[in-house]
Formats: C-alpha cells, structure tokens, sequence
C-alpha cells in the first residue's frame, strides 16, 4: 500500500485518481481515522512508559521492604492497566480500519495517461499491420473449430458449465506452439522462466494488489486460505516477497501457466466462442527494476515491444493502446493494451496489456534492494505484460489466416513447434 504520509500530504490527487478508477474510498475518512490512530497509539505508549516506570519503583519499594508504598504503586498500576487495556482494544480496532482503507488506496498515475470512465476512452498509440480483407464468405473461429475438428466448445460446457470448451489435435499443437513461441523469445531476451504455483495465499493475492478489489474475480478452495490465480504475476511477483534482492541489473521472470478467473460481472458479454473463458493459460513477463521512472518506463516499452514482436511473428495486425483512468485497475501507475484484429468482431480485441506499478507491489510485497548511490534500502518497481493468452489468441491467429477453402495458414515462426505442418485442412470443408 502507498505510504500514508505521502497519501497525506497528496490527499487531492488521491481522491481525484480513487475517483477516476472507480474506487469507493473516502481519503479524508482514512486520514482522519489514522489521525485518530495516532493520537491512541501515543497515549497508549506513554501508559506502557508509566507501567513500566512503576513497575520499576514497586521493585525497588518491595526490595526497600516499603510495603504501604509498594501498595499504593500496584494501585496506581492497576487503574493504568485498566485504562490502557481499553485503549489497546481501541486501536487495534482502528488499526484493522486503518488496514482495510488504506488497502484501497490506487495507485497514482502517470501524466500522460488518458483521463477517461471505460476502455471507449483509450487512445490509439500507433497500428501495425492491416486487417485482411476477405473475398468470400468468412467464418468465426467457432466456425473454423468445428470445420477443423479443433475447438469444441458444447462438450466444454457439458462437462464444466459456460464459458469452458475442448482444446482437439491441432487445435492443442497450436495453442501450445504460441505460448512456447512466446516462451522461447522471452528466454532468448535474458528472461529466466519459473514453473509457478497456481494455488497461492490470500496474503499473495493482497501483496501483489489484487485483493481486495478483485475478489470476485477469483475462484476460493473452501476451507482454506487458498485462491487458483488468475495470473501468474502473483507468484512471479511473491517469489521474492519479504526480500531484499540484487538489483544491479533488471531481474526479468517469464512464466507459461494456466489461469482462472470467475468472470464475474460479465454476464451476457462475449458468451460465445473463446475470448472469455474461464480457464485459459498464458505467458506472463514481470520485470523487478531500481525506484527509478525513467528505468522502469524503459522496462514498459521494452515489455510491450516484446508482445508486439510476437503479434508479428504471428503475422497479425493489431493496435496499442493508452489505457484510460477508468480502465486502470487499482495498482496501475501506466497501461498499455494491445488489441489484435479479430474479423469476427469486426474490430480489435484486447490480447495484450503492460502495466508499469511503479513501487506499489513491491511496498505490499516488502520487496527492497539496496541503493548503490546512498546504500539506503528502497522499494523497486515491478511491471508485468502478458506475452501471449491463449485460447484467446487463437480467435486472430484462425479468423485473420483462414482461406477460401476452409484451410488455415500457419506463420512461419508457429511451424516448428507445428511438426512441420504450414498449414490446417478442414475435416469438413462445408
């Protein structure tokens, strides 16, 4: 969480970014409950002082054999300890106020990110690439699924409910070959990869900024303090949680995991075919950098530049944008989306996103490193961008490189980890 002094000392543009990411917080109610805190907190450690200054003096009237003063000294102590049990309840009772506020706090964020209620106000960067234009009939990927034998989507809700569906043959090959692609450039640009956890603790979950607003997006194992993730940030984030790491150069992690999300609040939105679903996998990259702006604005292009080569060893077009204040979630200090052309959609949808927290995780997460200008302990900054999600990349990898006889092209780069194959041929052409 933010340091309250900064928050206090910035209570306006704090509640003005709350506002804007749709938070329901009243800083001033935090400020004035933490004041409150405070005042309890010193009145408690002057009693603590006073007990122990008596307890003191009881000792030495009891040793002095000073029994009428040793009697009145435990009377003194008793009435303080009276007092001061009372106050202790009171400000644990604030502490726990304080806690649960201060974990709604936002992020601030940058100058140059777009002022806006919901993604209808992004802005466009730059497009890459331009959308195909078919001359005959052309079919979504649900289509092409079934045509193809690959994606079957009434036997995934026969066996899990909505928004699940079969990955089949080269349907598999294909949704393995993109996270590998994604996988194995990563590694080659001095990324270390990680097998994560995919079960993880509340206290992860809070630490890396996902709780508490995100809770409903999260599926819980009853009867434990476990969460399935919907990311694996979580724990590329977590595995340094607590520590105090080398920073000499940018520590760069990459993890391919599968992921869950609940989806909720999104009834009635994309319920057919595979853009939201409730299982999916994807190759995260987190980067942990010096408390520096200008490295870790570095670090959010050099992230975003990654995903963007992979779309175009995808050979798909596709378009950046500046993420809006509305559409930030709390941690973000400046977002980039990146959203590929779907010709189904008639429209780009969101693939990509690259989020710069500046030190916001890594306060939550108590991750430092020691400054080799001062040799002070700060806070790094972390960010994170989703190299490739998958079953949802398959949407622009199948609509956009579809033929007129029902076959599908595959991009030079997939055809290694395709067994050769350059292209897909419909089991049913009709």
């Amino acid at each position: 969480m933010l340091d309250l002094n900064w928050v206090r000392s910035h209570a306006e543009e704090v509640q003005r970014v709350t506002d804007q990411k749709g938070i329901g917080l009243d800083v001033k109610e935090l400020l004035l409950l933490d004041d409150q805190r405070r005042r309890i907190l010193q009145e408690v450690e002057r009693l603590r002082q006073k007990r122990n200054a008596w307890s003191e003096e009881i000792g030495a009237a009891v040793h002095e054999k000073r029994s009428e003063d040793a009697a009145v000294l435990r009377q003194q102590v008793q009435v303080n300890n009276t007092k001061l049990s009372h106050l202790e309840n009171d400000l644990a009772q604030l502490n726990r106020q304080v806690l649960a506020l201060s974990l709604l706090v936002p992020n601030p964020v940058s100058p140059d990110t777009p002022i806006g209620g919901s993604d209808a106000d992004n802005v466009r960067l730059r497009t890459e690439g331009k959308p195909p234009v078919f001359d005959f009939p052309m079919k979504d990927h649900v289509e092409l699924g079934r045509i193809h034998g690959i994606i079957d989507i009434p036997r995934g809700v026969k066996a899990a409910g909505s928004r699940n569906y079969y990955l089949r043959g080269a349907g598999v090959l294909l949704h393995r070959a993109v996270q590998q692609l994604a996988l194995d450039m990563l590694i080659d640009r001095g990324f270390s990869p990680l097998e994560v956890p995919l079960i993880v603790t509340t206290e992860a979950m809070t630490g890396t900024g996902f709780f508490p607003l995100g809770q409903d997006q999260c599926y819980h194992l009853e009867g434990e303090d476990k969460w399935l993730v919907g990311t694996s940030e979580v724990p590329l984030v977590t595995y340094y949680a607590g520590e105090i790491v080398d920073l000499s150069s940018p520590i760069r992690l990459a993890a391919a995991s599968t992921c869950f999300r609940s989806e909720v609040g999104s009834a009635g939105k994309d319920v057919s075919g595979l853009y939201r679903v409730h299982q999916f996998s994807k190759v995260e990259q987190i980067v942990l950098c010096a408390n520096d702006s200008e490295q870790s604005e570095i670090m959010l292009q050099e992230i975003t530049r990654n995903a963007e080569d992979l779309l175009q060893m995808l050979e798909l077009p596709y378009q950046v944008m500046a993420v809006c204040t509305g559409d930030m979630s709390q941690k973000t200090y400046k977002q980039f989306d990146i959203e590929t052309w779907m010709p189904s959609r008639k429209a780009y949808g969101e693939t990509h996103s690259s989020s710069n927290l500046l030190d916001f995780q890594a306060r939550r997460s108590n991750i430092r490193y020691r400054d080799p200008s001062d040799g002070k302990l700060k806070f790094c900054h972390t960010l994170n961008n989703t190299a490739v999600a998958t079953p949802r990349i398959l949407i622009p990898l199948l609509e956009n490189h579809q033929r007129e006889d029902g076959s599908i092209y595959i991009p030079l780069a997939l055809r290694k980890y395709m067994n050769g194959l350059e292209s897909l041929v419909p089991l049913d052409p009709s």
